[in-house]
């Protein structure tokens, strides 16, 4: 069971400047400003430019509409089944 300790806000205050202070925290501080430094570096020297569209420069082309068959039914938004002409 971990010992309780009363402490004030001043004494709080005071131990984490000293922690922060110590030489532990700032050497871990450089080193990882230095890898972090270097990890960027590798990173902006391999990285590949971005491929640019040539649809952008480019004219699009239309698309050709779809063919109609003649014997095709036209879509009804209602639920009744279409009405033929019995006289085809």
């Amino acid at each position: 069971m971990p010992i309780m300790v009363n402490m004030d806000n001043s004494a709080l205050i005071e131990l984490l400047i000293q922690v922060i202070k110590s030489w532990q925290v700032i050497a871990i501080t450089i080193a990882l400003i230095f890898y972090l430094n270097i990890v960027f570096y590798v990173s902006k020297v391999h990285h590949r430019p971005r491929a640019i569209h040539k649809l952008s420069t480019k004219k699009k082309k239309d698309k050709p509409e779809p063919e109609i068959k003649e014997d095709a039914l036209p879509i009804d938004d209602d639920d009744e089944p279409p009405i033929h002409d019995e006289d085809e």
